[in-house]
């Protein structure tokens, strides 16, 4: 640990060359004399609290004296003459100079010797806690987690009033010094999942979160990129973050970015949505097992379709409408990749074109350009049909993720039931399932197929039915 010197001076001159307040304009230095001694605060613009701040040094300025040069000065000064909640004695210099830089106060004085004093008056900039736009719920809370880290603890301690409920913090990135809070319901979560979590973040070495949890995600599991499937469950939602803390699950909370990550996790917990919970546990359950069919039937849809094209012999008698009557000028594998393609473009140009105008022109768009299609012949009007709802039905789960994880397994099957019919459609169902089975995500007790491997009929059930919840 290093220390400040003895001698104030010292101090003074060697914080000014560290953290450059002659070169940077918003890290300002504000020297304040009390008689005899003298005072010297660091502090960024913009993050301090300027009200609070101004108290403080009026009261400071009424002082005679900060008192006798001694080790203990700086804690009787604390102690008596520091009217503030959140502040304390500091002896570590890499601290102070953290601190300084993620928006607390520094002072050091002329008596303190080799301490100083933290005030913790942080206000960072912050939007509303405004419902997410990607996880809305038709009942329910209307907030959600923001960019503030300080924010997003607030919004669980104001659900869960419970002294086991616990939240460590640990600092990653040399140059971002991120703060990352480890949030958990201490005796309900595995005591030895919650250290080698503690344990796997400490060891991160990395120079910046610069993309915050995503960045973190990529942290903590480096390897298998290959693997299209989400690693990691996230959360916009402190209500939901909330339920699976009491659960027994980890919140991690990244500062500078609005979500929370939940751990561990498996592929049967992305398509839980928190409407399911804010319904009755019959409406509840039906939405569910509709969620589950929708979403499954987008992997195996075209490429079933696809199978009975090319193989019309094995179509039953009232299966024959689903194949096409009419021919097109370009085949129809490559009119399902071409139309995929299309469908990410037009995602993308909405995602760019301002708020005002999205909506309509991706519609207007799609209907212009998918009959413009039909009419010269690139297109058949049952490939238009089925694309369109395998897009539209990706979207009755929430993890942006998962959806382009079927949809590349979905191209793999196709193009190999493309190539080797029967063969390819059982090696690309095959894939689909090693890759399911092998993906890797933060290590616990839980496979990512669980509760299917390791089995557990009781937590599976409960996957598709919401039962009432239970009164402890």
């Amino acid at each position: 640990m290093r220390r400040l010197s003895k001698f104030y001076r010292e101090n003074v001159s060697y914080l000014d060359k560290t953290l450059r307040t002659d070169e940077s304009f918003d890290l300002l230095k504000k020297i304040m004399k009390i008689g005899n001694d003298e005072l010297t605060l660091y502090y960024i613009d913009g993050f301090v609290k300027d009200t609070v701040m101004g108290k403080l040094m009026t009261h400071f300025v009424s002082l005679k004296t900060i008192g006798t040069p001694s080790p203990d000065c700086a804690d009787e000064f604390l102690k008596t003459n520091l009217p503030y909640v959140e502040a304390e004695v500091c002896e570590d210099l890499d601290t102070m100079i953290g601190m300084v830089l993620s928006g607390a106060t520094l002072m050091i004085g002329s008596s303190f010797e080799d301490k100083a004093l933290l005030i913790d008056s942080r206000s960072y900039p912050a939007r509303g806690t405004d419902e997410p736009e990607n996880d809305r719920v038709m009942r329910g809370s209307r907030d959600g987690f923001v960019e503030t880290l300080i924010s997003n603890t607030a919004l669980i301690r104001r659900r869960i009033r419970d002294t086991s409920l616990t939240m460590s913090y640990v600092s990653i990135g040399k140059s971002s010094r991120t703060d990352v809070v480890i949030c958990y319901m201490n005796g309900k979560a595995d005591a030895k999942y919650v250290d080698f979590i503690k344990e796997k973040l400490k060891s991160i070495k990395t120079g910046a979160l610069s993309l915050g949890h995503q960045s973190l995600a990529e942290c903590l599991i480096p390897h298998g990129w290959f693997n299209p499937f989400p690693k990691i469950r996230n959360t916009e939602r402190p209500d939901v973050a909330s339920a699976q803390l009491l659960e027994g699950s980890i919140i991690l909370l990244c500062d500078n970015s609005p979500e929370a990550m939940i751990l561990p996790t498996s592929i049967f917990d992305f398509m839980q949505e928190t409407n399911d919970f804010y319904f009755p546990p019959l409406t509840g359950s039906y939405l569910r097992l509709v969620r589950h069919i929708v979403f499954w039937s987008t992997l195996f849809l075209i490429p079933v379709w696809y199978l009975f094209i090319q193989n019309p012999a094995i179509v039953p008698d009232w299966l024959l409408f689903v194949l096409p009557t009419s021919q097109a000028k370009i085949p129809i594998i490559a009119q399902l990749l071409l139309v995929e393609f299309i469908l990410d473009g037009l995602k993308l140009a909405s995602m760019n074109t301002p708020s005002m105008l999205s909506n309509s022109l991706s519609i207007v768009g799609g209907l212009i350009l998918g009959d413009f299609a039909v009419g010269i012949g690139w297109l058949i009007p049952e490939v238009i049909l089925y694309m369109a709802y395998v897009s539209i039905a990706t979207f009755t789960q929430t993890s942006y993720e998962l959806g382009y994880a079927f949809k590349f397994l979905r191209i793999i099957i196709l193009v190999l039931t493309a190539i080797f019919n029967f063969y390819g459609f059982a090696a690309g169902i095959i894939l689909a399932i090693i890759l399911i089975a092998t993906n890797k995500t933060v290590n616990g007790k839980r496979a990512y197929l669980y509760p299917l491997i390791p089995f557990n009929g009781k937590a599976l059930l409960r996957l598709y039915i919401r039962f009432k919840k239970s009164s402890d």
